[in-house]
């Protein structure tokens, strides 16, 4: 029976395995579609500085205090409980029970006793956060966007966790009742278990060990579903964070990026040195689609963890506009997604477009170009830069400007100002 149960966690463990290798070939393969051509001002200290406070330290989250404590238990209690993960995988390949304590670990019971402290933190806020997802009427959680999957995925990912936890403390406190009947061999109480003893004491030998091996098997397959579905979820970013972070470009938020062939191109119009080492002309103006996107936006889109600070700040989302930066990065996903699906199947996928199919005009015109959602996002996040490429293709590609920019940019080209009358009058008002 034991080698059945070391050949089936075996084939769980390279099944679970090869799935998640497919999921990150198709992931990476998708950054990839975007423009190699990415640069950043920021230099390798720099990097490593922001990947400590930013992407380990959570410094960002913490402006939003209490979710941001509730995230933090979280984060803690996934480091922690997978050094006990360790061991369930080393027991389940080896066929042992407690291989720690069975090779001498000091303090063994102090050590699980630790980690079921966590189990118990990660509880608290899975639960706090489902209530606050689901009763608590907050407005960044209640965003059209977020109807159908996004907030049964929310929902699933806190419930799945909820359970392993439960697994996790029923296992070992099946387990102490079985030392106390001297089944098991004794590694002294786990503090936070011991509590649960009452509710097993009375169960047969035959029925506790049935309890307590399947609450293992049910804590270890849950781990390598959890493995799998977090490639497909939004919690995707519990890996992506920390390269997403490391790459992000810190230079000044107000510093936009400018075309080099069209500033070149007004240069000389104004009898201007052109600078033509860099006069690189684009196939297309702007983005029409992810390949038209630097790999770095696409890596964006699939670091996004949809917590909604972006749109919860954002002007135009606040005052009733069609923006969301949060919808943006997601509609890129999703985007990235389809081609890669047709890709892999080589259906041709240009029928459909990024910017008019998936984000909408309205949404690229909303945007004040105010920075607030890149400054807000706790992963260094920029959804602005995605829409100033999609607003570009909108104006160089397809002339498809509101009227009132087209009335403003043709007073610049003929008044130079955006005002309606000659340059000559421009101070004429303080003279009245």
């Amino acid at each position: 029976m034991n080698f059945i149960s070391q050949l089936l966690f075996l084939v769980l463990l390279v099944s679970s395995g090869y799935l998640i290798y497919r999921r990150v070939k198709f992931i990476k393969r998708n950054i990839s579609l975007g423009k190699k051509k990415y640069s950043t001002s920021t230099d390798k200290k720099t990097r490593i500085k922001n990947l400590v406070l930013i992407a380990f330290g959570q410094s960002k989250m913490f402006k939003k205090i209490i979710p941001a404590i509730l995230h933090l238990m979280i984060y803690a209690g996934f480091v922690i409980i997978n050094l006990e993960v360790i061991e369930i995988i080393l027991d389940g390949l080896l066929g042992k029970h407690r291989v720690f304590a069975e090779i001498g670990m000091p303090y063994y019971n102090i050590f699980i006793s630790i980690i079921e402290f966590f189990v118990v933190l990660v509880l608290i806020s899975c639960i706090v956060f489902l209530v606050r997802r689901n009763i608590l009427n907050i407005r960044r959680f209640k965003s059209p966007e977020l109807k159908g999957w996004p907030i049964l995925d929310a929902n699933l990912i806190l419930i799945f966790e909820i359970i392993l936890m439960i697994a996790i403390l029923t296992m070992n406190a099946s387990d102490l009742v079985l030392q106390d009947k001297n089944e098991y061999s004794s590694t002294g109480s786990f503090y936070f278990s011991s509590f649960m003893k009452p509710l097993f004491s009375e169960m047969s030998i035959n029925s506790l060990l049935i309890l307590e091996r399947v609450s293992w098997w049910i804590h270890i397959i849950g781990i390598f579903l959890f493995a799998i579905y977090v490639s497909y979820s939004k919690h995707l970013h519990i890996f992506l964070a920390f390269p997403n972070i490391y790459h992000s470009n810190n230079q000044s938020l107000g510093k936009m990026t400018n075309m080099n062939s069209i500033t070149n191109e007004i240069n000389s119009m104004m009898g201007k040195a052109v600078d033509d080492s860099n006069d690189d002309v684009p196939s297309r103006f702007g983005a029409k689609d992810i390949e038209d996107l630097s790999w770095k936006n696409l890596m964006d889109a699939y670091s996004c963890s949809e917590c909604g600070r972006c749109s919860s700040v954002c002007p135009p989302n606040i005052t009733g506009k069609k923006l969301s930066p949060r919808k943006i990065m997601m509609d890129v996903r999703d985007r990235a997604d389809e081609i890669g699906r047709k890709i892999d199947q080589n259906e041709k996928y240009d029928d459909k477009s990024l910017v008019g199919d998936y984000i909408s005009y309205e949404e690229v015109f909303a945007c004040t170009s105010c920075n607030a959602c890149v400054e807000e996002c706790p992963l260094n996040i920029n959804p602005l830069d995605i829409i100033i490429e999609s607003r570009r293709y909108a104006a160089l590609e397809e002339s498809n400007l509101p009227n009132e920019w087209n009335s403003m940019l043709q007073n610049i080209e003929t008044n130079f100002s955006p005002w309606k009358f000659p340059i000559n009058e421009r101070s004429d008002w303080y003279k009245k």
